[in-house]
C-alpha cells in the first residue's frame, strides 16, 4: 500500500502535506473547524486533588479541592496493557502520529513568536524530531512537568487514552508560563467507526453477546470544552479526517497493532477471540465499506486542541453591557450608507 494525502486548506488552518511513504496505506484527508465551548462526555470525572492546583486562585476555582485517590477513580483504560501494546509498535508504522506532529509544527509556524522551552507529552518522541531540543515525558497519569517551566507543551496523539483527560490538560496548563501555548492532538469523532460497527454485528451474530473492543471517542464539540475547563484561554478545537485504504480488515488490524493502538480497555474480553468472529467481521466490512478494487477504508479523525495559558497581555472580552452603540443602530447606519 502507498501513502497519499489531499488536504483542502481552510481559512485560519494550514496542514503540511506528508512525504511519500511507500510502506504506509493510502490516506485522504478533509478538515472541519469548530470553536470550543461544550462539556465532554468522555471526561469521567473532574480532577479533585491539589496536585492540579495552578497556584492561581481563579484557576483553582476550576477544580474541586476535595482530595481523591487517583487509582480509585474510574479506570476506562488498562495502562499496563497500553504500555505493552506501545512497546510492540514499529517506528515506521507511526504514519498517523507523524501526520499529527507535522500538523502541529505547521500551526507553530503560523504563530508569530519563538518558543525556547518546549515540552512534548507522548509515547513516541521519535516523531517529533523537527521540534529540536525539548523535554520529552510519557503520558502517565501524573506528568513529569514542573510548574511554569515551559512556553510550549505539545500533547502528541495520546490524550484519547487518558483516564482523566481534563487532569492531563490541567497539568499541561500548570506547566506553561503565562501566555504559553498548548497544542494537544488525539483520536476522536468517527475514528474506527466502521470497524466498531462490523465487530459489534459479527460478535452478536457469532457469540450472541458483546464485549468492549473499540475505545469510546469524544465528539469535537465536547472535546473543545476541555480547554476551558482546564483554565486555558482562547480555546479552539478542529478536526482532520483521514480515510485510510487497506487491502482487508486483517491488514487494518495489523496496522493498529503496529501503531500500538489495539484494545487496552479495562473491561475488554480477557480470553482469546475465535477466528470465526474476525472472519465474519471481515466479510461484513467488505460488504459495507469495500470499494470497486476490493479494498476497504477506515476513518481516523485527529482532533487538535489549542489553548493559551492566561496572561494580562492577551485579548480580553469586554464587560457585558459596556457597549456604547446599539447593534441595531450600527446596522441601520450601515444600511443607510449603502443606500
Amino acid at each position: 500500500p502507498h501513502f497519499r494525502q489531499a488536504v483542502p486548506r481552510m481559512k485560519g488552518v494550514s496542514l503540511q502535506q506528508g512525504p511519500q511513504r511507500p510502506e504506509a496505506p493510502s490516506i485522504k484527508t478533509s478538515q472541519a473547524r469548530h470553536c470550543a465551548g461544550y462539556s465532554m462526555r468522555r471526561a469521567l470525572f473532574m480532577p479533585k486533588t491539589a496536585l492540579y492546583s495552578t497556584g492561581d486562585s481563579k484557576d483553582d476555582a476550576l477544580v474541586s479541592r476535595q482530595p481523591v485517590d487517583i487509582a480509585a477513580a474510574p479506570q476506562l483504560v488498562d495502562r499496563a496493557a497500553l504500555t505493552l501494546h506501545r512497546r510492540r509498535a514499529r517506528s515506521d508504522m507511526l504514519f498517523l502520529h507523524r501526520e499529527a506532529a507535522a500538523s502541529s509544527m505547521e500551526r507553530l509556524k503560523e504563530v508569530n513568536r519563538s518558543f525556547t522551552r518546549p515540552a512534548i507529552v507522548g509515547p513516541f518522541p521519535e516523531v517529533w524530531d523537527e521540534i529540536g531540543a525539548a523535554k520529552h515525558v510519557p503520558d502517565t497519569d501524573i506528568l513529569d512537568l514542573s510548574p511554569a517551566s515551559h512556553d510550549l507543551v505539545l500533547h502528541g496523539l495520546c490524550l484519547h487514552w487518558a483516564n482523566d483527560p481534563v487532569g492531563q490538560l490541567v497539568q499541561a496548563r500548570r506547566a506553561l508560563q503565562p501566555d504559553g501555548l498548548l497544542i494537544a492532538t488525539l483520536f476522536g469523532g468517527r475514528t474506527l467507526s466502521e470497524l466498531g460497527r462490523v465487530l459489534t454485528e459479527a460478535e452478536a451474530e457469532v457469540s450472541g453477546g458483546l464485549s468492549p473492543r473499540i475505545l469510546p471517542m469524544g465528539d469535537i464539540r465536547d472535546l473543545g470544552g476541555l480547554l476551558a475547563r482546564a483554565g486555558l484561554a482562547l480555546p479552539v478545537a478542529d478536526v482532520t479526517t483521514h480515510r485510510v485504504s487497506y487491502s482487508d480488515t486483517f491488514h487494518l488490524m495489523r496496522d493498529l497493532r503496529l501503531m500500538g493502538e489495539t484494545n487496552a480497555l479495562t473491561d475488554r474480553l480477557r480470553r482469546p477471540t475465535s477466528r470465526r468472529l474476525f472472519t465474519r467481521a471481515a466479510e461484513l466490512y467488505q460488504a459495507g465499506y469495500g470499494d470497486k478494487d476490493g479494498r476497504i477504508s477506515a476513518t481516523f479523525d485527529i482532533v487538535t486542541l489549542t489553548g493559551w495559558a492566561p496572561a494580562a497581555s492577551q485579548q480580553q472580552p469586554l464587560r457585558p453591557g459596556s457597549a456604547k452603540v446599539h447593534l441595531s443602530d450600527a446596522l441601520k447606519d450601515a444600511s443607510d450608507g449603502a443606500d
